[in-house]
């Protein structure tokens, strides 16, 4: 273990945040994958974010690509990388629900990629065009209750690169909430860290429909 990667741990375990935010020092990325629906009825639309137009048909919305250490995480790195422009958060909008998403996950986890903010975002859709979302739920007629489980059979089944090991499912206020996924800094699937795996053990998790 680097001395790096032991301090990282040490602070981890202190309060979950890793030691020596340097751009691009990092050892994998978490893909994460947000259940719009879900966001959008216990945050979303109080904001009267334009996320939750049903208009938008959105399902899974790519919530980041988040650089990782083995044990914790770097965010809001030094980084000497330009901000993106409005113009290039705007863009990102199809797959992250706003610009606004777009500019805070750039601010907080893409500073930290060592990256270009296109580069970083041109890999963020690449990420997120690589993994399969579940056609079922997208087909929902009404909310529906599930163990959570179910959504990770369900991802682990249409995507078979994947393994249990590398996918986490996340449960907030007795809700889905987002499908985590770890993929090398090539994206090329790996297991996750330990403390990563935080699989949501609901048996009867929510999952409202697209609206």
């Amino acid at each position: 273990m680097t001395k790096r990667t032991a301090l990282a741990a040490i602070l981890a375990a202190w309060g979950g945040i890793a030691a020596a935010e340097t751009a691009g020092a990092f050892d994998y990325y978490v893909l994460s994958l947000s259940w719009s629906p879900g966001w959008c009825e216990r945050v979303g639309e109080a904001r009267e974010s334009e996320q939750c137009d049903p208009a938008r048909d959105l399902g899974w919305v790519l919530h980041g690509l988040w650089p990782q250490y083995e044990a914790g995480w770097p965010d809001y790195c030094d980084s000497p990388a330009r901000p993106p422009s409005r113009a290039e958060t705007a863009a990102m909008a199809d797959i992250m629900g706003t610009g606004g998403s777009a500019w805070h996950q750039w601010k907080k986890h893409g500073t930290c990629s060592g990256l270009s903010s296109e580069a970083f975002f041109d890999l963020s859709r690449e990420a997120y065009g690589a993994v399969t979302r579940p056609e079922e739920f997208r087909r929902l007629e009404r909310e529906i209750t599930l163990p959570a489980a179910v959504v990770e059979e369900a991802f682990l089944r249409d995507n078979p690169e994947l393994s249990a090991d590398g996918l986490t499912v996340t449960c907030r206020d007795g809700m889905v909430q987002e499908v985590r996924i770890c993929l090398t800094r090539d994206l090329a699937p790996r297991d996750c860290g330990a403390d990563v795996i935080r699989d949501c053990s609901l048996g009867d998790a929510r999952m409202p429909p697209i609206r």
